[in-house]
This record gives structure tokens, sequence and C-alpha cells, in this order.
């Protein structure tokens, strides 16, 4: 009987837990510069609103807009790389650096070709198939 009311609760509660997909972060870094040299900020979409990003905070002006990829979304550079991939000022470095990648993200990131980092997709059903066992 506990059982059956327990499923009956969670089938219930189950109505209003919305599915999310959780991108998960593993591996380590190869130290190519790589990422250093060629990446995204979710927040800034044109060349005025980074010139704003730069005004309001001084560590973006570390970053130069590089290009654009192949969607139209810009790309940056940090200008204090040096030509082997390693930074210049690694004990001075911003926070962000120092804190990527995010073990957890909420989007697919896609990563370079070599990077030592992977993003694996877990989904609902892998909670699941965990809470299982």
């Amino acid at each position: 009987m506990y059982d059956f009311i327990c499923s009956i609760i969670n089938e219930i509660r189950s109505y209003f837990v919305p599915e999310q997909i959780i991108y998960e972060v593993t591996g380590e870094c190869k130290k190519c510069g790589k990422c250093c040299n060629y990446m995204y900020s979710i927040d800034t979409y044109t060349e005025k609103e980074f010139k704003i990003m730069q005004f309001l905070f001084p560590t973006y002006r570390r970053f130069y807009i590089k290009g654009k990829d192949d969607e139209g979304n810009l790309v940056f550079a940090c200008k204090l790389v040096t030509s082997d991939g390693k930074c210049s000022v690694y004990d001075k470095r911003p926070q962000m650096c120092r804190k990527y990648p995010a073990k957890r993200i909420l989007y697919p990131a896609k990563l370079h070709d070599g990077c030592g980092y992977k993003v694996n997709i877990k989904t609902f059903e892998d909670y699941l198939k965990n809470s299982e066992t």
C-alpha cells in the first residue's frame, strides 16, 4: 500500500517538474590556448554592446572582437595570450577565466577540436536511471 501511495504522489509531482537538460562538463585543460583565442559572450551581440561592456567592466578591455562565426555570432580573443597559448598574466586572470569551463552549463556549448573538456548531456531519463540503481 505504501508503494502505491508513493507512486501516486510521484506521478502527481511529475506534472509540476519541468523537463530539464543539464549539460555537465568533464575533462581537463590541455593548455593549448584555443579557448582564449576563440570565445563567445552570451550577453554581447553587437560591437556597440561590446564597447559598452568594456566601458562598464574594465576586465573586458583585455578582449577584442576577432570576427564572426558562421552563424553571425561575435567571436572574441584575449590580447594577453602568448604565441604558445599561455596566459601572460595567469596569476591575475579574471574570475571568468579561473572558472572556465563551468562544471554545469544551461546550454549546449561547443568546445574546440582537441579540447580536453567534453560536454555531457544529462537528461531527465538519465536522472531516473540513476535513481533506480
